[in-house]
C-alpha cells in the first residue's frame, strides 16, 4: 500500500474494478485485494464483491476456466499446478474439478510428453534411474501426476 496515495471513495474504486473485470478474468482475492490498497471498508469491500457478483463481472466458474485453460496452454502446467495455485486464489473446489475435468486427455498428455521429450534431451546423465529420476522431478515440478509422468517417461526411452 503506497502511503502518498490518497484512498479511493467507494464509487471511484468501483469503477476501476468493473473496468478491471472487464479487461480480464478476475476472482473474488484479486478485488478483496485491490480493495485493501484503494483503503475500503470491509463492507464497503462486501458491497462491492456482491455487485460484480450480481453483475456478473466476476463469475468463479469462467474465471477458473480461463485460468486453467490459459496456463495450461501458455505455461504449459499440470493438474496438480493448477489446482493448487486455483486454491490458492479461494476458487470454490467445486470450480475447480470442474474446470479441470476440461481438459482434453489427449492433449494433456501430448503436452507431458513433448515436455518430458525436450528435457530428456538436454539431460547429460547417462545411468537410467538418475536420469528417469530427473525427469520425475521436472514433471512433478510442472505439476504433472507422478503416475502418468512415469507412464509417459517410459514411453521415451
Amino acid at each position: 500500500m503506497d502511503p502518498y496515495k490518497a484512498p479511493l471513495n467507494y464509487r471511484e474504486a468501483l469503477s476501476k474494478a468493473t473496468e478491471m473485470c472487464s479487461r480480464s478474468e478476475k476472482c473474488c482475492l484479486d478485488i478483496e485485494m485491490k480493495c485493501r490498497e484503494w483503503q475500503l471498508t470491509d463492507e464497503e469491500t462486501a458491497r462491492m464483491l456482491d455487485y460484480l457478483k450480481q453483475e456478473k463481472f466476476i463469475d468463479s466458474q469462467r474465471y477458473a476456466n480461463s485460468f486453467v485453460h490459459d496456463k495450461f496452454r501458455f505455461n504449459k502446467w499440470g493438474k496438480v499446478k493448477l489446482a493448487y495455485s486455483l486454491r490458492m486464489k479461494q476458487v470454490e473446489e467445486q470450480f475447480i474439478r470442474l474446470a479441470l475435468a476440461g481438459l482434453p486427455e489427449q492433449a494433456y498428455q501430448t503436452v507431458l510428453l513433448d515436455l518430458l521429450s525436450a528435457k530428456a534431451k538436454s539431460i547429460r546423465e547417462k545411468d537410467s534411474y538418475t536420469r528417469r529420476g530427473k525427469l520425475l522431478a521436472f514433471a512433478q515440478g510442472r505439476g504433472f501426476e507422478a503416475e502418468l509422468a512415469l507412464k509417459m517417461i517410459e514411453r521415451i526411452k
